[in-house]
């Protein structure tokens, strides 16, 4: 199994950012898929994540109405768009299977918002 993420990159408070996994090694289409995040000196939290089907999200509250969580099964991959960017959403960001984290992680990406 596979889970490479991309996209990551500096932006200012109030920017956007797209990320991206893709997913190999297992069957895409008949997982839930997430997206997670680790602050420095912060556990892993669970930030969002999408049905098999691309069907049915849920938000942490942090993020809601400010990310979105979408996947394209044809190319087993997996977006998280994020815009209003703030500090506090600086973070590494890792996909993953299920909502707790099925494989191994990868190397993550690393957002930062700062001025």
């Amino acid at each position: 199994v596979q889970l490479v993420e991309s996209g990551g990159g500096l932006v200012q408070p109030g920017g956007s950012l797209g990320l991206s996994c893709a997913a190999s090694g297992f069957t895409f289409s008949r997982y839930y898929m997430s997206w997670h995040r680790q602050a420095p000196g912060k556990e892993r939290e669970l930030v969002t994540g999408i049905t098999s089907s691309g069907g049915s999200t849920n938000y942490a509250d942090s993020v809601k109405g400010r990310f979105t969580i979408s996947r394209d099964n044809a190319k087993d991959t997996v977006y998280l768009q994020m815009n209003n960017l703030k500090p506090e959403d600086t973070a590494v960001y890792y996909c993953n299977a299920g909502v707790l984290g099925s494989y191994d992680w990868g190397q993550g990406t690393q957002v930062t918002v700062s001025s």
